[in-house]
């Protein structure tokens, strides 16, 4: 039988969302679903409901429902549905507010407070005044918090005078909830109320003043857990809106409230803790004026919040030279953003006396631990860190980083620095380690770059060539020359890319032989070096490369023409005839500006890729003239593809105002 009934079920169920909402019926049919005995069924009449047209009719049979009062499901389902149905439903909701049964009234208020349309606030501030009913009352200051204005936040201090506690909690939470704190004398009232405190810390916190941080610095010290947290989040709020300038006798105030408090610690390392991010934030700002180290890790856990992440860095900056050695000591404990964050307060904090833990910490397992260390490391200061460093240059992952913490330490060190990368090149370290040497010992290594550009491997002689061209450009262009013949295509690509970024339009011949490289590497290099340095002399060359059927070829080569300013009208049409949708967009940017290009951006709004349609709306937008409009709404008027009907519209607006 219990099978039987699910079957059941789950028939009526399929049927409400396979439902044609338009066929005749369909309204009753939905109806009858809010009455199921199944919320599953009564959910998805309630949501087929907003689908069916003619919907003033829908909203009229909807609050019919509300008024069957042994269906409590199918009451509740009505109101559900209509909280969906927008702009429509707030008038006969309005009118709903004035029905004799205080039950009906209950519901307009609270649907209106879920549709948040401002259009009601007039009627449900009236409701709040007026109404004979306290639930009615209620639930209008409620849903004032959802979609008031200025009216609304007056009305709801009004009532803060009201004699009923309950009407009095509602309208300070939807001030909290607007953002609309009451003045500070009116707040000092309500915090003496045990029913009202926690909301009256919620809306003291939205009064950055230091007069303010003082009241819910009385909360800190509160023998009830839910104040203390009440006025934590208090803090965390003011935090955000104070000024910068406010933010020093704030916290001076915080920290001399904690320290009289013996459990402070405690409670705020178990608000760090919490699930809550308002509780969090406020920890924070008490975290940052307790200053205590062994909080530190619990501060650093808070940054798996992205939203709070400032206020972390904040905190722990706060924290002495102390804070780096529970940060370091916890530092395999703690997940990738607390490490993150960890690692970049540890490197403010770091000096020579810890170098013996950092030279441990390269002994964990994790990559990024190891990168946090010979960050570190790179910033103590100290001559004991330069040979552990030194020891990483072979390494794959932790070269680059040991590299430049080497060059920091060479401000004190240059000698022992020079020595180590020396050493490491000697015995076939990574190419960083050559760029690191000329960083610190300057043109008084060049010899040493010429003669690895010849005898290194690989990866040493194309930096090299790179190297040199850095510290000496004339020197630079000569190696590159040479390097051109070089069996190695890396090595090459190096030396066509010096070419470029050193040389200038003389050095079309050599590049002409780049081009022509078997290479492809090489060969794209080039492209890319040809209209970096000016070589119209290859501008027939790059030409002659647009139709090639290597898309990468064809889009550096338009790219090429179009940093030469060679991008003729014929070549940039061959261009968007291109197989390749990247060589399409390329010539459809690269052409925007001329007439031509915006033609061809007009013919391209009917093209098969829909990014390629985009391109030419975007062309249009920025450069087309009224000319273009019927074409462009006619597009636009055809596509189906939602990021295509974006970039159309905008193209639309822009031309129309034009």
């Amino acid at each position: 039988m219990i099978e039987e009934g699910r079957n059941a079920e789950e028939a009526r169920y399929r049927a409400l969302l396979e439902l044609d909402v338009s066929a005749e019926g369909a309204r009753e049919t939905l109806v009858a679903g809010l009455h199921d005995e199944s919320w599953r069924v009564r959910r998805a009449a309630a949501e087929g409901l907003t689908r069916v047209p003619e919907r003033d009719q829908v909203v009229e049979r909807l609050i019919s429902v509300l008024g069957e009062r042994d269906e409590t499901g199918a009451r509740n389902a009505a109101a559900e549905s209509l909280s969906g149905m927008g702009l429509e439903a707030v008038g006969p909701l309005v009118r709903l507010l004035g029905h004799v049964d205080p039950d009906q009234r209950k519901f307009a208020a609270d649907i209106l407070g879920q549709l948040g349309q401002s259009q009601a606030e007039d009627a449900l501030v009236q409701a709040m005044m007026e109404d004979m009913d306290l639930n009615v009352r209620v639930a209008a200051a409620e849903a004032l918090g959802t979609l008031g204005g200025k009216v609304a936040a007056r009305a709801l201090e009004r009532i803060l005078y009201d004699p009923e506690p309950l009407l009095q909690l509602s309208a300070l939470e939807s001030l909290a909830a607007l953002r609309h704190p009451p003045p500070l004398p009116e707040v000092v009232r309500l915090l003496g109320n045990p029913t009202l405190k926690r909301s009256a810390y919620r809306v003291l916190g939205l009064i950055p003043q230091v007069a303010a941080t003082e009241l819910v610095c009385r909360g800190l010290g509160a023998e009830s857990r839910s104040t203390r947290e009440a006025a934590l989040v208090a803090l965390g709020t003011q935090a955000g809106l104070a000024e910068p300038s406010l933010r020093p006798e704030m916290e001076a105030a915080v920290r001399l409230a904690l320290k009289r408090l013996p459990e402070a610690v405690g409670w705020v390392a178990g608000a760090l803790e919490s699930d809550d991010i308002e509780l969090k934030a406020g920890a924070l700002v008490a975290a940052a004026a307790l200053r205590e180290p062994q909080l530190a890790p619990l501060v650093a856990e808070v940054a798996q919040e992205e939203r709070l992440m400032p206020e972390v860095m904040r905190t722990l900056a706060y924290f002495g030279p102390e804070t780096g050695r529970e940060l370091l000591a916890s530092m395999d404990r703690l997940s990738f953003p607390a490490r993150e964050v960890a690692g970049h307060v540890l490197v403010e904090l770091v000096d020579a006396t810890f170098v013996p833990e950092l030279v441990q910490m390269l002994d964990w397992g994790e990559v990024d631990l190891k990168a946090v260390a010979v960050q570190a490391l790179g910033r103590t200061s100290s001559l004991e860190a330069v040979e552990p460093l030194a020891q990483l240059l072979s390494h794959p992952e932790l070269a680059g980083p040991a590299a430049r913490a080497l060059v920091i330490l060479a401000a004190n060190f240059s000698r022992q620095v020079v020595q180590a990368l020396e050493s490491a090149l000697e015995h076939g370290a990574e190419p960083v380690v050559l760029s690191a040497l000329v960083r610190v010992g300057g043109t008084a290594m060049l010899p040493l770059v010429r003669r690895t550009a010849r005898e290194a491997s690989v990866p040493l002689r194309a930096t090299a060539v790179e190297v040199l061209a850095a510290v000496d450009p004339v020197g630079g262009l000569e190696l590159a020359r040479q390097s051109l013949s070089d069996e190695s295509p890396r090595v090459r690509t190096a030396a066509v890319r010096v070419l470029g970024q050193v040389g200038d339009r003389t050095m079309a011949g050599l590049l002409k032989q780049a081009l022509a490289d078997e290479a492809l590497e090489v060969r794209l290099a080039a492209l890319e070096a040809v209209g970096e340095c000016g070589a119209l002399a290859r501008v027939a060359d790059l030409e002659a490369l647009v139709p090639h059927p290597d898309g990468a070829i064809a889009y550096r080569a338009v790219q090429a023409l179009a940093r030469l300013g060679a991008l003729h009208d014929e070549v940039l049409r061959k261009a968007v005839g291109h197989g390749d949708h990247e060589v399409v967009k390329a010539a459809l940017m690269a052409g925007a500006a001329s007439t031509e290009g915006v033609s061809l951006a007009v013919g391209l709004l009917g093209h098969a890729s829909w990014d390629v349609r985009a391109a030419a709306a975007r062309v249009l937008g920025d450069s087309g003239g009224p000319e273009c409009l019927p074409a462009t709404r006619a597009a636009l008027a055809a596509e189906m593809d939602s990021l295509a009907r974006r970039a159309l519209v905008d193209a639309v607006e822009r031309l129309s105002g034009r």
